[in-house]
Formats: C-alpha cells, structure tokens, sequence
C-alpha cells in the first residue's frame, strides 16, 4: 500500500564482505492499495514451507532468470560476465550461450555487469531481448535490445554512472500496459552523495517507463504521453518513479497488475514497496527516508509527500540486502500461496511471505530458508517458481507445502500515552517438548523496551531475542508459557505481527 507519509521538513553502499552483493553495496493523497491484491487463500502465512531444489549447476555468477512465453518451456539466465544460458527442465542446462556481449559489458566491480534480461510480449514473432548492464568503457548503465536472429546489440538508453561501481539497480520487466520498465540505483556510495534520488534531472534512483515498441524523434523508444514528468521542465521524462536507492528487483501482480519492489537500505532497513496499477510520479523517499525512518542527513524536500513501504526489516536480523520477488500466481501451489508476495535477502536466505489482510494492512511470514545468496526470483511461462544463486551459481525450483506451525503466540496489550505493556502467552502446539527456547519478533518504529519479565530480553534495533528464564525453559506439547515486556513509543502502539520459536514460525492468536 501506498499513503501518505510526512511532508518534509518536519518530518544500499553494500554491507557485504562475501562476493557479488548486486543488490547494494542495501500527488495530494497517495493512492490506496489495489484490492485486486486480496489473497486469494485461506491458508495462514505461518503455516506454509518453501523448499527449494537445485535443478542446474555451473552458472558463472547468474544475476537474473527470464522465461519466453513461446510454448518451449525455457529460462533465459544472465551471468554477469554478459552471457545468457538457457535452461529446459528435459534437457538441462545448456552448454553454450544463447546471448554473448562480454565485449560490450564492465564487469569490474562486485556489482557491475549483465544485470537484467525482459522478453516483449511479441518474443515468439520478433525474437528480441532487452538487456540491462554496464557498459565498458565507463560502466554507464545502459538498456539495449538484442535481436536473436541477428545476434545483434542495439543500444537504447544509457546513464552516466561513473562515480561509484555499485548501486546499478538493473530490473527490467514488461508491465501490464506493455510499456518497459527499467530500474537504476542512486550512483552508489554511501547516503546518496550525488543527490540523485530526490532530483528529476537524472535517472539515477528511478525506475523509469518508455516504449520500446517504435522510435520517436532521434530516440530509440518513445515516451508515453502519460508519464509523469511528461512536459516538466529539467525533468527526465523517461521518469515514472523516484526516490530510490537500488531497487535492484521489481515485479508487476499478474493478476492486478499491481507493482512490488524490492529496495535495498543503507545499512538499518530493507524494504518492500507495493503500488496500485498506474501510480507514477510517486516518491518513494530515499534519501529522505530509509524504509519508515528519517534518514540522518538525508535529502529532504521542504513540502514533499512521501510514499511508505508497505514492509521493512533490519539487517538485525541476519540480513543485508532484500531481494525483491514475485507474486505467486501459478497452478501447482494455487490453493497455498496463490496471491502471496515472496522474496527473500541475499545474507540471510530468508523467505519472506506477505500477503494483503483485506483490512489496509499485510499478513507477513518467515517461511523457510534460499540457498545462499540467492540474486533473483523468476517464475516459468506457467507462474512457477525458481532462484538462481550466485556462488556456487546453481538454478533451483521452488515448491510450497502446508505444515502446521508448532507454536501459537496470544498478545495482550495495554497502551496509554507513550506506554505500552504487552503480554505474551507462548502455546507449544507440536508433539514435542520444547525444552529451551528463544522467542524472536520485530516491535513497531519508535517502541523501546523498558522492563521485561518471565524472560532475558534484548533489543538490537527494531528486533527483539526473548529467552527462557530458569523456570518456564521446558514447554510440553500443549502446554503454554508466558512473558511480556514494557515499552516506551513515539505514536505506534501496535503489538508484534509475527513470531520465531526456535527458528520456527508461530501462529499469531489475539
């Protein structure tokens, strides 16, 4: 959902040491949510399990996976190097590649190379790839359209991005329009140095929209008439929204055609956008803000309105930079995730589940674990799922399953002024004892922790680890425990939306 933050006044430079960290180095009323996103099962988000299985191995370093909707039933998969390998579950992963323009790409750099791979609702007919890299000499991010049949490269769009090598940003994907999309970080370094995400003079920190279907003027595409700078002057006007740091991987709801983005944080939150059909020109606030809180030192536009991510974590919890995923909407997993938004983070292999409540807000899960450093979501003609991963680059197809969750977790809350005390009532719904346990969740922006009780509490930004005290270690199989907690807040006394024993995720009670 998108709505309307704070106005300005008043209100990802990659964390990782591990190799290729592609994703970082992490309007008056804002229009509601598209309630076409309404989840279309009844299944409880902790009560779903994501696997995966390695179906290829022997990718170098594979940035992003595409599939034609040609009836062959193949994947396309980038690797940075600027090839594209392609994969068919009959026959495997196939030895040589398709595409080949090392010679056009700058691969220096952790974060620069072959980025993104589209294929045009007309692929069948006209055989064109659009790719999105880094160009040598200078690593400018550049978007191109490959003609297969000619093993051709024609450039199309091109930004300058000299200053730093990371924070390329690099999604491209066909809407529902049939427009193009193409997303680029803010220039990389550290805060934003260039300004670049708050100003309309450049593409840097945008997601931007063009034609690519015919030429207009001396352009190799053409912007639609409609886009939101259209006729702004010093605008670009290839420009449908801004304020982004890298939004290294977005994705439109078949369904409804809503817009999910995955845009990786400074250093204290990851985000996940999520945009009703049609909405350019909104502002998704980096440098301003840094998922729902005012960035230190931030670019901050007196009189701006902001648009809020619709969910955030911290790299508190083992993360560093949000991968940004996909709405399910394929038949074998239908009745379990059917309108569930998945992604994951490229440290933790996290899987994320989100999924709209109905009411304004999103159910939200963890549901499993990715291989390591998982750097793309894709899904096949049909809207299955599969991961690539980059070390040791291996493809991997994605199954769901319904478990029932071991734990419960009931809340009591009792707010006043800037005071909340919330009571937790731990339920071991399993067959086993729990003999030692370590309850995690998230508190609201701005919640502290003052006090605790029947627990060892520690905060470490906006997460919280509660352990067992001495007396309540052991749970038996239907037994529950209590604990609880007092906190100080700055206008946010809302209750934890989801809980880990153990590792496992809890059904949420009152």
């Amino acid at each position: 959902m998108s709505r309307r933050r704070w106005a300005g006044p008043v209100l990802l430079a990659l964390l990782l040491t591990t190799p290729l960290s592609l994703p970082a180095t992490a309007a008056d009323a804002v229009p509601p949510r598209a309630g076409a996103a309404e989840a279309t099962s009844l299944v409880p988000l902790p009560s779903l399990s994501a696997t995966t299985t390695q179906v290829a191995s022997g990718l170098k370093r594979p940035t992003a996976l595409v599939a034609p909707d040609d009836g062959t039933d193949r994947l396309f998969i980038t690797e940075k190097s600027g090839t594209v390998r392609v994969y068919r579950p009959d026959t495997g992963l196939a030895a040589t590649p398709i595409v080949d323009i090392k010679s056009a790409v700058d691969e220096s750099g952790n974060e620069r190379g072959l980025l993104g791979i589209a294929v045009p609702p007309d692929f069948a007919a006209s055989q064109d790839l659009y790719l999105a890299y880094t160009a040598l000499p200078d690593g400018a991010v550049t978007l191109a359209r490959y003609r297969l049949d000619e093993s051709r490269l024609e450039v199309l769009l091109s930004q300058e991005h000299a200053e730093n090598s990371n924070h390329n940003g690099g999604q491209l994907a066909f809407g529902p329009d049939g427009d193009l999309y193409w997303s680029i970080g803010d220039g990389g370094g550290s805060a934003d140095p260039l300004r670049a995400a708050q100003r309309l003079d450049t593409l840097l920190g945008k997601i931007m929209r063009i034609d690519v279907s015919r030429s207009c003027g001396e352009l190799a595409y053409c912007v639609p008439g409609d886009n939101p700078f259209v006729g702004t002057p010093g605008a670009r006007e290839e420009i449908w929204l801004y304020g982004l740091r890298n939004p290294w991987r977005f994705s439109f709801d078949d369904a409804d055609g809503s817009l999910w983005i995955g845009d990786v944080g400074q250093g204290r939150w990851e985000e996940v956008d999520h945009l009703a059909p049609g909405q350019g020109g909104l502002n998704l606030g980096w440098s301003c803000y840094e998922g729902l809180e005012k960035f230190e030192g931030g670019d901050c536009v007196p009189g701006e309105t902001y648009t809020e991510p619709v969910f955030t974590y911290s790299p508190y919890t083992g993360g560093c930079s949000v991968i940004g995923g996909r709405v399910y909407r394929g038949q074998e997993y239908a009745d379990l995730v059917g309108g569930t938004y998945i992604a994951t983070d490229y440290c933790s292999s996290t899987v994320w589940a989100l999924r709209p409540d109905g009411a304004g807000g999103y159910e939200q899960a963890e549901i499993g674990e990715m291989p390591t450093q998982v750097t793309s979501i894709g899904a096949t003609a049909d809207g299955e799922f599969y991961v690539v991963n980059d070390l040791p680059g291996g493809l991997h197809r994605v199954s769901f399953a319904q478990e029932a969750p071991t734990c419960r977790v009931d809340r009591t809350v009792k707010a006043w002024g800037t005071g909340t005390t919330v009571d937790l009532t731990v339920t071991n719904t399993g067959t086993t004892p729990v003999n030692g346990w370590t309850l995690e969740f998230p508190l609201a922006l701005g919640q502290t922790v003052i006090s605790d009780w029947n627990t060892d509490l520690t905060q470490g930004s906006n997460t919280i680890e509660a352990v067992n005290a001495a007396h309540n270690a052991t749970i038996a199989p239907g037994a529950s425990i209590t604990l609880g907690y007092l906190v100080e807040h700055t206008g946010d006394a809302s209750s934890p939306p989801r809980f880990m024993l153990n590792g496992d995720a809890c059904a949420v009670g009152d």
